[in-house]
């Protein structure tokens, strides 16, 4: 006979401080010790994932001057980032409804967009605006968070349960959102994205748990599933999520450049109550169970072959060690100008801001970085290869720690599920 539990009886053990909560990477680590816990053993397990995801939008108002000033924006800049003004006109009101994406552009620097300027907004920085309004008028004015009235992210497409591995197999280099710089040809480097095991979706397959109205931590703030994300399929799920913008954490959102310009990246943890045996039978999957296709950067949906989480993420390093007596202080410094995130800035090394992606090791002309991200074997083409792994679109260590925030805030009952 299938056990079954109900929420409820899980919430009375968390409140009387007797439930087991794990992580999912307490949870795997017991696994691949042979120490699995029992279905009694264990009640709830949160996940967490964290990566470059595209689809983020903010929704935004704020006051940008006194009433009637303006009759109503046509265009809004912050920072530089073009926002689409509206829904609601405001006419009048001197402030403004907009909605900024994510992976929108600075009209001024391609590599300046709408996850840095999420992050800026969160730190508490100064963010020029300039409005152009349908009757002409250009207003200029700088806002900090605790001027906006109301912000809300909406996530069209996050929490991939997997995504895919690229290489290339060219002559040429090839330029693309899935690489910080240009990928060079003939099967030179492997960049990939995804926290295999540890994610949500992987550790819920059926989505017995996670589905519409299912409560969530957003870049740390409470949110909820509003439902599968866009671009969904039964082989590769993502979420539609939403939380409130001025509750986040600015550690666990930012900005991240690519070949194409700037992207943005979220991290998303997520309580799985293990409710019956399906659900804890799910839970079990770890790195070397959970596929991943690579494929030709340039065709994207040309699988070459397949690998591993295991393979990819191993017991590889999660940050890098700096070492700035053998910097060189080279007059122009290839890290800072391909870091991802922007964390290294004359000769310092911001850990806060680090991704762990792994491109200052691999392209530090001096040796300043150490950090081990591995290399993977591969049959393409009936060749054997070994491609090493010079870029990560997603950073377990991050993925980890809301995952743990999740955890206390459950056991803290600050977080009910």
């Amino acid at each position: 006979m299938t056990n079954n539990r109900t929420i409820d009886e899980i919430n009375n053990k968390i409140a009387n401080g007797e439930a087991n909560i794990y992580t999912a990477e307490e949870f795997k680590k017991l696994i691949k010790k042979d120490e699995t816990p029992s279905f009694d053993e264990v009640d709830v397990v949160t996940c967490g994932t964290c990566g470059v995801m595209s689809g983020t939008a903010a929704i935004l108002n704020f006051v940008v001057s006194g009433p009637g000033e303006f009759i109503r924006a046509n265009e809004v800049y912050l920072n530089g980032v073009p926002a689409n003004a509206g829904p609601c006109p405001n006419e009048w009101l001197g402030s403004v409804d907009a909605i900024l994406h994510g992976t929108t552009h600075s009209i001024h620097d391609k590599n300046y967009g709408g996850g840095f300027l999420l992050k800026d907004i969160l730190e508490g920085k100064e963010i020029d605006v300039r409005v152009e309004s349908a009757d002409g008028k250009t207003i200029k004015n700088t806002i900090t968070k605790e001027d906006i009235i109301r912000a809300q992210i909406i996530g069209t497409r996050m929490a991939f349960k997997n995504y895919t591995a690229f290489t290339n197999p060219n002559k040429e280099a090839i330029s693309s959102i899935f690489a910080a710089t240009p990928l060079e040809g003939d099967l030179k480097g492997l960049t990939f994205s995804g926290c295999g095991d540890l994610n949500p979706l992987q550790n819920d397959v059926s989505q017995n748990v996670i589905k519409e109205g299912t409560k969530i931590l957003l870049n740390g703030a409470q949110g909820y599933v509003l439902g599968n994300g866009t671009r969904s399929s039964a082989e590769k799920p993502n979420l539609m999520l939403t939380a409130d913008l001025t509750q986040m954490d600015p550690y666990y959102i930012g900005g991240f450049k690519t070949g194409q310009g700037g992207e943005v990246y979220d991290t998303v943890a997520i309580p799985i109550p293990v409710l019956n045996e399906e659900i804890y039978n799910n839970l079990l999957i770890t790195d070397d169970k959970v596929n991943i296709p690579v494929s030709d950067i340039k065709g994207r949906h040309l699988p070459l072959t397949q690998t591993n989480y295991a393979e990819l993420w191993g017991e590889y390093s999660l940050r890098p060690q700096y070492d700035r007596t053998e910097c060189s202080k080279c007059d122009s410094c290839i890290v800072e100008e391909i870091c991802p995130t922007n964390a290294f800035e004359n000769e310092r090394l911001d850990l806060a801001h680090c991704f762990g992606c792994g491109m200052c090791a691999n392209y530090c002309h001096h040796d300043a970085f150490d950090m081990q991200t591995g290399s993977v074997d591969l049959t393409i083409n009936d060749n054997d290869v070994n491609i090493p792994i010079i870029c990560r679109q997603s950073d377990r260590l991050r993925g980890n720690k809301l995952a743990l925030k999740l955890k206390k805030m459950i056991q803290n009952q600050e977080f009910k599920l």
